[in-house]
C-alpha cells in the first residue's frame, strides 16, 4: 500500500522551491497515485526554454518500489522514448532506494537531458544520431523542444484547434493526454 503521508510530505517539499528548482508535482484528478511533474529544460542544452511534464504513477509498493514515470511531453533524447516517453533511468528500475523521492527522481530525469547516455539507450534511432551526427541531433532535439515544450507552442495549437471548432476543454486535456501532438490531437478530436 502506498504511504499517502509520505507522498503528501514529498509534494509540500518539492512544491517549496519551485522558484528556485522549477520542478513541481502535483496530483493528477485528485489523487495521491497518479501524479504530474514538471521540470524545465536545462540551461546549455537543447531542452532549454522547454517545459517537460512527467506521468507518475506510483505502484503500491511506493516508496520501497520506484515510481513509474514517462515523459508526456514528447521530447528527443537517446534515453528517452520519441514514441511512449519511455525513460531509461538505473534509479527508475533497480538502482532505486527507499531514500529517493519524487523530486530526486525528477532532478535525475533534468541531469539525464543534460547528459545523454546513447550507449545505452531507449531510443536506438536517437542514440545513433546522437553518436553518428551531433549537429542534426541538437538541432532535432531543439526543434522537438520548440514544437511540444513551450508553452507559447502549446497556446498556438490550443488556439488553432479551437479555431476549427473543437471546445477548448477537451482540446486541452486531449493535447496534454499525447504529450502536446498536435496531429494525434486533431485524430482524437475527430474521431471523439
Amino acid at each position: 500500500m502506498v504511504d499517502l503521508t509520505r507522498v503528501q510530505k514529498e509534494l509540500q517539499e518539492c512544491n517549496k522551491d519551485v522558484e528556485v528548482s522549477g520542478i513541481r508535482v502535483a496530483p493528477k484528478a485528485d489523487s495521491l497515485i497518479h501524479l504530474i511533474g514538471t521540470i524545465p529544460g536545462p540551461l546549455g542544452t537543447p531542452y532549454e526554454g522547454g517545459t517537460f511534464n512527467i506521468d507518475i504513477t506510483l505502484p503500491d509498493g511506493y516508496p520501497f518500489e520506484p515510481p513509474k514515470m514517462r515523459f508526456a511531453t514528447k521530447v528527443w533524447h537517446p534515453n528517452i522514448s520519441s514514441q511512449s516517453g519511455a525513460i531509461c533511468l538505473d534509479i527508475l528500475k533497480d538502482q532505486w532506494s527507499p531514500a529517493l523521492t519524487i523530486k530526486t527522481a525528477l532532478l535525475s530525469l533534468q541531469a539525464l537531458l543534460s547528459a545523454p547516455a546513447p550507449d545505452d539507450p531507449q531510443d536506438a534511432v536517437v542514440a545513433q544520431q546522437y553518436i553518428k551526427d551531433q549537429n542534426t541531433f541538437i538541432s532535432t532535439a531543439r526543434y522537438w523542444t520548440e514544437a511540444f515544450a513551450k508553452a507559447t507552442g502549446v497556446e498556438e495549437k490550443v488556439k488553432r484547434l479551437i479555431e476549427m471548432g473543437f471546445p477548448e476543454d477537451l482540446v486541452r486535456s486531449i493535447l496534454e493526454a499525447v504529450g502536446g501532438d498536435e496531429n494525434l490531437a486533431l485524430e482524437k478530436l475527430c474521431s471523439a
